[in-house]
């Protein structure tokens, strides 16, 4: 059922200061690597707490008006990508978006599409969109087409553990008001034990009730995936009587035939596609019907300027869209304005367990009474960097805030 906004909704205006559209040109882009509580991942290579795999980002504009954004990389390969973008954004009209943000990219494919320069031009792209809600005052569902939802459900995000702990980790997180939970990697399908694997899952399905959503993600992306089309035909079947609501990354992300095989057999829907950038890459994905849910990261994939063509291409080809979230505060404000402008996006991810979700922003996020998420109303993507909670995940954020 779509939830629509009541008809004389009202939004926060925001200030433009006066100033023309001409008037807002970027001044400069700033980035900042976020570390020290980088949370596991359940990889083949561990993330450690100090590893950098998020950066944040800044776009100062001559306007006053600064907009955020992440990026899925390494501060370190960030700053680079943003040296070797320079001249290309500079002074550019910060009011633009999607023509800054396809000529950043098309002025770059001789350097490698879909690296680490389209995850920097990702996060560009959701600072751009910020600034250019904060200029018009609204949210950008609305500059994005318009709202279906004032509300969304998150999913919890957890990594899969030993039968007994994986029951534990639920329970914790349904006491504190979540209704749906995505179980994933960690010793699943790794362990070689089949009946490890359903055990893992019967656990989960135990603790969250027989009326919470429960996703599993296989994370067959991980480095030397062990497994091909019979473990994940097998695997989806057992999943089926368990009431799973999608089994995600059964197979390694380059066997796109297994996947079409895998989609028609199986009762349990087939969810990917978080490590495809550009929406290029997503349509043999969509036309050959490998998917019946699509996942692109906003943050990699080449911000909200291509994850909302993807979600339409998607939506032409009954596929569903629900963003990959497995990022930052900034990552997931995007998500939520997604979900609002997309008819049929019932989810997004959350990831609990993650400082650099709900420890780096002046406002938390709160679940409702139904285990929902309020999609923000205030211009931009409707969040706000808390500098000195940065301080504890970050060197120096003071280039975040140049016109604070």
């Amino acid at each position: 059922m779509i939830e629509r906004f009541p008809i004389n909704q009202s939004y926060t205006r925001g200030s433009s200061h006066g100033h023309s559209q001409q008037d807002v040109r970027i001044r400069a882009i700033r980035s900042v690597p976020l570390f020290g509580q980088s949370p596991r991942g359940g990889w083949a290579a561990e993330v450690n707490p100090q590893d950098s795999i998020h950066t944040l980002i800044a776009v100062h504009t001559t306007a006053g008006i600064t907009g955020y954004g992440s990026v899925f990389a390494d501060g370190r390969l960030v700053e680079a990508g943003l040296a070797v973008l320079e001249p290309l954004y500079r002074a550019e009209n910060a009011l633009q978006p999607e023509r800054v943000s396809e000529k950043l990219h098309q002025n770059t494919f001789w350097m490698g599409r879909g690296g680490s320069l389209t995850h920097v031009i990702s996060g560009i792209d959701l600072a751009l969109w910020d600034i250019l809600g904060k200029f018009a005052g609204l949210p950008i569902s609305i500059l994005l087409g318009g709202s279906y939802r004032e509300r969304v459900r998150p999913y919890c995000s957890l990594l899969m553990e030993e039968p007994d702990r994986m029951a534990e980790a639920i329970t914790l997180y349904r006491a504190r008001g979540f209704r749906a939970f995505k179980i994933g990697w960690g010793p699943f399908g790794r362990s070689g034990d089949g009946k490890l694997d359903e055990a893992i899952v019967n656990a989960a399905r135990n603790a969250c009730g027989d009326n919470a959503q429960l996703m599993v993600d296989a994370g067959a992306s991980d480095a030397f995936w062990p497994h091909g089309l019979k473990w994940a035909l097998r695997t989806a079947d057992m999943l089926a009587g368990y009431d799973v609501y999608w089994f995600e990354e059964p197979l390694s992300p380059d066997s796109l035939e297994d996947y079409v095989v895998l989609r028609k057999s199986s009762s349990v829907q087939i969810a990917g596609g978080e490590v495809l950038t550009r929406r290029q890459s997503f349509l043999p994905w969509l036309t050959k019907g490998a998917l019946d849910i699509v996942q692109p990261d906003v943050t990699k994939v080449g911000g909200l300027s291509e994850q909302r063509r993807i979600a339409w291409q998607a939506q032409e080809f009954g596929v569903k869209y629900v963003g990959h979230g497995w990022n930052t505060a900034v990552g997931l404000a995007a998500d939520l304005q997604m979900a609002a402008a997309m008819p049929h996006t019932n989810l997004v991810e959350y990831l609990e367990h993650s400082p650099y979700l709900n420890s780096i922003t002046k406002d938390e996020f709160q679940l409702d009474e139904d285990g929902h998420f309020a999609i923000p109303l205030e211009p931009g993507l409707g969040l706000s960097l808390d500098r000195t909670k940065l301080e504890e995940f970050t060197s120096d954020p003071a280039p975040l805030f140049e016109d604070d």
